[in-house]
This record gives structure tokens, sequence and C-alpha cells, in this order.
């Protein structure tokens, strides 16, 4: 294959997962919302209180779980059996010990929340990470083969199903044990649609070698994945400890309609990524010409996304979810403009993965991490808005220093890097101002927010059109060229 033809295929690759998986991450966050709105209108934000409070501990043993791996194997040139069948094995041990970790530490967390409830709750939520265990293997396959579409369905097919389990349970007064059942069967059905996709089969011969020199790579992306994980899920720890259960119920209604949002970019960038850059990571130059065009576009869906959430974020869950969870909204407000900047983070820390920094990556990570806690924990008797308006500002700034290491990497120089970003963040921010203030005079929040989707939507293409946008231009002949070849 010529130099030509394999770029060609690769802009195919890229083009094409990024926006399939935009698309399908759409779709899925839509199933989400389906089943969230339904949720929350039966559910109060005292129902959501404890399952936020276990957030952080779901998400550290997350990050236990998978050590790295899936990452590991997708920067591999070659991947044998003996490979996946290491990772398949390793990952069921793991999650059995952390399961009865976890299950002896349950009074240990209801005792620092002050929860009692948590003691029994926490031992069934749990169950999840023995059943994700199976899946780890299957989900680096379909990873590290660009198989986006077929993880798109699997997670499709897992929101509907579970979200009909937790629906049921809430309808017959079952409350938080419905939304645990709903995260337990989520992760079941996933897996087994992975498994169904994955042509690859474990066998009872096992060689764990693979293990050093995929652990010589993952454990500080592990080491990473934990710093990260607690990092996102901070607030809810922080509320548990120094605020009411409700107050954690509320923001744990907020981070799930902002990661609704969020995941449709950051799904799309992060599907593609880290396995696109890392087949050209031989060649800087041409890595940094594919980075910047994934950056251009991811810039160019991410901020009008989710700035435009932020200004509807009032009238929408007042819409959708009623009045009870208004708290939520303010909260959702501040949490979407910081959403504009995350899938811009998620680009560069998948740029250093590609180029083997699992190093910078992950210490990086840990001061980021730690310096997020130490404002959290001076600022928390001061509210949680001012807490929230210094994490986001704190995390959006911290780009600077991803920057300064992806520089270091591919030469993205900081002119570059605000040429190709810049235009996109002050073109949407502008246009969400103005049509703030366009609508202000609009009473009803059904036609506030009909009024507002549609003028902002209508301003951002229409501008981008008239300075011939080339991001607007490949969307727009990507999907009539699928609508042709149908």
């Amino acid at each position: 294959m010529t130099k030509e033809s394999t770029t060609h295929s690769l802009k195919q690759t890229v083009a094409k997962g990024m926006l399939w998986g935009g698309l399908s991450n759409t779709v899925c966050q839509l199933l989400s919302l389906v089943f969230g709105v339904y949720l929350a209108r039966i559910l109060s934000p005292d129902d959501y209180g404890p399952i936020g409070m276990l957030a952080i501990f779901s998400a550290i043993a997350g990050s236990l779980q998978d050590s790295g791996f899936v990452a590991a194997i997708a920067n591999r040139k070659t991947v044998t059996h003996d490979d996946y069948n290491a990772v398949f094995w390793f990952n069921i041990i793991i999650s059995l010990l952390m399961y009865a970790v976890l299950f002896f530490c349950a009074p240990l967390i209801a005792d620092f929340f002050n929860q009692p409830v948590l003691v029994d709750l926490s031992r069934y939520n749990f169950l999840g990470f023995v059943v994700a265990g199976f899946g780890i293997a299957p989900s680096a396959y379909l990873f590290r083969e660009l198989k986006v579409k077929q993880k798109s369905i699997a997670l499709m097919l897992a929101i509907s199903i579970s979200g009909t389990v937790g629906i049921i349970m809430a309808l017959n007064g079952n409350s938080y044990w419905g939304i645990a059942t709903q995260s337990i069967v989520y992760v079941l059905v996933r897996t087994v649609v992975c498994w169904y996709y994955t042509p690859w089969r474990p066998s009872l011969k096992v060689n764990f070698a693979p293990l050093r020199y995929l652990f010589a790579f993952s454990y500080r992306l592990l080491i990473t994945n934990l710093f990260q994980r607690f990092n996102w899920n901070i607030f809810s720890f922080i509320l548990g400890k120094f605020y009411k259960r409700t107050d954690v119920g509320n923001y744990t209604k907020s981070a799930e309609w902002f990661n609704m949002g969020g995941e449709i970019v950051n799904g799309m960038v992060n599907a593609v990524a880290q396995p696109v850059l890392a087949k050209v990571v031989d060649d800087s130059e041409r890595q940094l010409r594919v980075f910047r065009k994934m950056l251009r576009f991811t810039a160019f869906v991410a901020f009008p996304l989710m700035f435009g959430l932020s200004l509807v974020s009032k009238e929408l869950i007042i819409i959708v979810i009623t009045e009870k969870w208004l708290e939520s909204a303010e909260m959702l407000q501040i949490l979407a403009i910081w959403g504009g900047f995350m899938p811009i983070q998620s680009m560069l820390t998948n740029l250093l993965v590609s180029r083997g920094k699992a190093r910078t990556f992950m210490w990086c990570t840990i001061v980021q991490g730690v310096l997020t806690l130490s404002m959290l924990l001076l600022l928390h008797p001061y509210g949680i808005k001012n807490m929230l308006i210094a994490y986001c500002v704190f995390n959006a700034l911290w780009l600077l220093v991803w920057h300064r290491f992806a520089n270091k990497e591919i030469k993205l120089t900081l002119q570059m890097f605000v040429s190709d970003t810049l235009p996109y963040l002050l073109t949407a921010a502008t246009i969400m101002i103005a049509t703030y203030f366009a609508t202000t005079f609009i009473t009803s929040p059904y036609i506030l927010l009909a009024a507002r989707i549609a003028i902002a939507a209508t301003l951002y293409i229409g501008f981008n059109y008239l300075m011939r946008s080339k991001e607007l231009s490949e969307i727009v002949n990507f999907v009539f060229k699928r609508k042709k070849d149908l």
C-alpha cells in the first residue's frame, strides 16, 4: 500500500470514527436522557444522595479493574492470544479481590458519611465490579480494532435495558436500590454484547508473562486513572462529608446531565484519538497534522454544545424534571462551561499516551488532583457555588500545562493551539451571550428553551457557513455522502 493510500485510509478512519462515534454517542446520551428524566420525575434528590456518595469508590475500583490494559493493548503493534488471555484472567482475579475488600469496608464507608443505609447498599452496588471484570478483554479488543459501531451498539442496548429495569424498580418504590440495580444491569448487558462482537475467546491455559510488558506501560496509566476519576468524583465526596444528602443528590443529577452532554464529544474523541495517534507515532510531523485536525473538529463541536447546555440548563431542568431539581440546574450552568474545555484536555492527554509519555501523564494528573482536592477543602465553608466556579476555572487553566507537554512532543506551539481552538470558543461564547440577552423578555420556559436553541444553533451554523469553516463542510459532505450511499 502506498503512502498516499495509507494517508487517505487513515483520514477516512478518523472522519468515520469521529463522526459515527459522535452520532452514536448522541443517540446513547438521548437514551440516557429519556430514562434519566423518567427516573428523576419519580425520585427525589434525597434518593440520589446515597448513590452519589458511593461514586468515588466506584470510580477508584473501576480504575483498578481496568489497570490501564486497554490503552496498553491499543499501543502494541502486535497483540497475541496470550496478551488478551492474561488480561482476561487477571481482571477476574482483581475484580473478586476488590469486591471482597469493599464488602468488608462497607461499615467504614457508612460511618464516614454517617449513613447506615450505605452498608447494604454499597455491598450490593459493588457487585457491578465483578461483572465488569469479565468485559475488560473484549472491550480492549474492540477499542484496538476501532470497532466504534459495535461498542456503540453495546452501549445503546445496555442503556435501554438497564434504564427499563431502573424505572420498573423505581415505580415499585425501590428508589436508590433501583438506581444500583440499573448500574449492575448496564454493565452486564454491555459485557455480554461486547463478547458477542469479539471473535477472540479465552482459554484455561494461562500465561501471565505478557502482563509484565503490558504493566510496564499501563501501571502509570493505572495511577493516572485513579487520580483522574478521583478528581472527577471529588465533589460528591466533599459534599457527602460536609453537606446534606439532598445536596449530594442535586450535584449527582447535575453531573449526570453534564456527562450526557460532554460524552457526546468526549466519547467521540476517546473512541478514536489514542488508537489513531498511535498509528502515526513514528512520524511526528504527520501526527501533528492529524492531531490539529482532530483538535479543530473537537473545538468546533464541544464549545457550542456545552456553552449551549449552560445557556438552557435552567429551562431544561424545570421542563423536563420539574422545579424540585432547580438547585441542580444552577450547578449544571457552571459545570457545562468547563465541559467545553474537557474534550480538549482529552485530546492532549490522548496525545501523550500515544507518544508513550505515560509518566508525564501520570505526574501531571497527580499534581492536578492534589491541587484540586486542597482547593476544595479550603473552599468548602464558602458554599457549593464558589467551589464549583473555582473547580471549573482551575481545570480550564490547567490546559496550559497539558499544552506545554504536547508542545514538547510534536511541536504544537501555543499559537497553533490557540488558533485551532480560540476562534470556536469566542464564536460560541459570543453567540450564547447574544442569544441570552435577545431572549430575556420571554417568560414561558417552553418558548424560552425552544427560542434559545433555535437562535443559537442558527447563528453558530450560519456564522461558520459564512466563514467557510472546513469542519462544517466536512460534516455536511459526510452526511450527504452517506445519504447518497444509501
